[in-house]
């Protein structure tokens, strides 16, 4: 049931203080209407002791106090999903900006769903092939895994997600598989870049694009991970998909935090942002995994730019305590023409032990383990070199230098759209692993050395 209220008290920047209000509920949507007429939405972001702070969806230019009136829906925020809207690009709110038909209207859900019930989690165990090398046979994503990547400024992590949400696959399954993507804080011409490339790559018809640009509002952003989750949800567990979730950047995400926390002028935590922000993250990223009973499942992989590329920043030093691992993206491999530049010595997924092995070829634990080691002294050895010259090497120095350059140039690199599969991966791995004495090869069963050196 609406209520109607005239008792603006003041307007502060994006929020309205509304009096007389006793029994808003936080997170209510509103309907602001303006003296001339004109209609704005907005939500209710605290409410207490008679007065309600509303956020307003957009500017707040020709508010006043005195004639503008404040709509109470009664209702949080809700999104109608339905499988039709696989195909289509959306802004922050949910509406489409393509130029499909309207959405037919499907069953509404709360945005502010709950993080999934740990009792009814399921453990993940199935392998989702990523056709990147230096992703499926190093630090291996499992479905229903949670695993961001960490990035800087001018990497090209918008390029890695595009290839990512093109190529994924639960290997061994003939189940459906889908993308929910979300971009919050983009360019004009990173929203293009998005629906040409998913577009072109074929990705689109199975996917969920939601957009929200660098000139809408602070509070869309928050919003916009919300919308992509809850049809995350509808479509992982009530029609039985695999769901691929992307979110980024999830440092606009924080910032707009930080904006809104000032703008209540709530008491700032570390670097200015709010103390509950490791609350609200979780409440994002604790809605993936696979629940018992359920076919379907969510896998996430929230991207992040760390400010001065410091990793131990407040956004992704709480993102790794409740996430599962991470890419790490490497500036000094992109600056030697190395993409995806992933630092696979700094980045680990903690679930892959669930399946490397088991769902993938005997190998390719003792491969995965192998090439971490020989690629870590290799890199030690340059260090090295650049003190003492190379010709201090001994001979397996040197072939421990030279496997490091081929393992970066062969094995990380690979262009944007080839897509290797997990036998691939391991056979230019064995490939590597031959330029080293077999002595060497301490990490990996005999046994398997007898039986895959020689296809490599």
């Amino acid at each position: 049931m609406f209520k109607d209220f005239k008792t603006v008290k003041e307007v502060f920047g994006p929020l309205v203080f509304v009096e007389g209000v006793q029994n808003a509920a936080y997170g209510e949507i509103v309907e602001i209407i303006l003296p001339s007429g004109e209609k704005k939405k907005g939500q209710v972001l605290e409410t207490g002791k008679g007065v309600a702070v509303v956020q307003v969806f957009g500017a707040t230019t020709g508010l006043d106090t005195k004639e503008t009136t404040i709509r109470f829906s009664g209702e949080t925020l809700k999104l109608a999903v339905s499988e039709d809207m696989l195909g289509r690009v959306l802004n922050g709110f949910g509406e489409p900006i393509d130029s499909g038909v309207a959405l037919v209207k499907g069953e509404k859900l709360d945005v502010n769903s709950n993080p999934l019930n740990p009792v009814s989690r399921q453990q993940p165990n199935d392998f989702i092939q990523t056709g990147i090398s230096s992703i499926d046979v190093l630090n291996t994503l499992v479905r229903g895994q949670k695993l961001p990547i960490f990035s800087a400024s001018g990497l090209p992590h918008n390029e890695l997600a595009v290839q990512i949400a093109s190529q994924s696959n639960v290997v061994g399954s003939k189940e459906e598989f889908v993308v929910v993507f979300a971009a919050m804080g983009i360019t004009n011409s990173e929203a293009q870049y998005f629906m040409k490339e998913f577009e072109k790559t074929g990705a689109l018809q199975k996917s969920v694009l939601f957009l929200n640009l660098a000139n809408d509002p602070s509070i869309e952003r928050i919003i916009t991970p919300r919308l992509a989750l809850t049809t995350a949800e509808y479509l992982a567990f009530e029609k039985d998909y695999h769901v691929l979730v992307i979110l980024t950047d999830m440092t606009n995400y924080c910032e707009s935090l930080r904006e809104i926390g000032s703008a209540r002028q709530e008491v700032p935590g570390r670097r200015g942002y709010p103390g509950y922000m490791y609350t609200d993250l979780s409440s994002i990223y604790e809605r993936a995994g696979t629940v018992h009973g359920k076919k379907g499942s969510i896998t996430q992989l929230p991207i992040l730019s760390m400010p001065d590329e410091d990793i131990t920043h407040p956004i992704p030093d709480l993102t790794g305590y409740i996430t599962e691992g991470q890419f790490v993206l490497s500036k000094d491999l992109f600056k030697r023409n190395i993409t995806p530049p992933v630092d696979v010595l700094l980045s680990l997924s903690r679930l892959a032990s669930l399946v490397v092995g088991k769902k993938t070829r005997e190998d390719h634990s003792g491969v995965s383990s192998q090439l971490f080691a020989s690629y870590a002294q290799g890199r030690d050895l340059r260090n090295l070199v650049a003190v003492v010259g190379e010709d201090a090497l001994s001979d397996v120095d040197k072939k421990y230098l030279k496997f490091a350059d081929e393992f970066e140039t062969k094995f990380i690199r690979q262009g944007k759209n080839e897509n290797r599969t997990i036998e691939d991966s391991l056979k230019i791995a064995w490939e590597l692993l031959a330029l080293l004495p077999r002595q060497e090869l301490k990490r990996i069963k005999p046994e398997h050395i007898d039986k895959y050196m020689k296809k490599g």
